[in-house]
C-alpha cells in the first residue's frame, strides 16, 4: 500500500456523490458527503436530539444537496420551506444523505465490519456520537 503524502490527501476528490432520482420534483438530486467541517456544523444545529423530523430532514438537504458544480444547492434560510415539501420525496434524498455521511446505525455496523481487517495503527471504532436518530 502506498503511504499518501500531505499533497496527495489534501488534493484528494474524496467527497463522494450520488445522484438521486426525485420523480416528485420532475427529476434528479445530486447528494454529497459532507467535509469534516460541514458535518460538525450539522451536528451543532441538532441539538438535544428533539428536533422534529422534517426538520432534521431540511437540515440534511441544506448540507448535502450540491448542484453539478459542487456547491450546496440550498442555505439555511431555505430549511422552512424544504420542510413544506413532499415526505415522500424528502424521505429518498435523505434516506441516501445519511447513507452516504454515515449517520444511521446500519451505515456504521458496516464500516466496523469493514474494518476489522485495517491494517494495525487503525482503529475502525465508530464513535455513537456520531449518529444521529430521528
Amino acid at each position: 500500500m502506498t503511504i499518501l503524502s500531505k499533497a496527495a490527501i489534501l488534493g484528494a476528490a474524496d467527497l463522494q456523490t450520488e445522484d438521486v432520482p426525485v420523480p416528485e420534483w420532475g427529476g434528479a438530486v445530486r447528494v454529497a458527503v459532507m467535509s469534516g467541517a460541514a458535518r460538525d456544523r450539522f451536528m451543532e444545529l441538532q441539538g438535544d436530539g428533539k428536533t422534529p423530523y422534517s426538520l432534521f430532514q431540511a437540515r440534511v438537504l441544506v448540507s448535502c444537496v450540491v448542484d453539478e458544480a459542487g456547491d450546496l444547492l440550498f442555505a439555511p434560510e431555505d430549511v422552512e420551506s424544504l420542510r413544506k415539501r413532499s415526505k415522500v420525496a424528502l424521505d429518498r434524498v435523505v434516506d441516501v444523505a445519511m447513507r452516504l455521511n454515515k449517520l444511521v446505525p446500519e451505515a456504521v455496523e458496516d464500516e466496523a465490519k469493514n474494518s476489522d481487517a485495517a491494517p494495525s495503527g487503525d482503529s475502525g471504532s465508530a464513535s455513537a456520537s456520531t449518529l444521529v436518530s430521528p
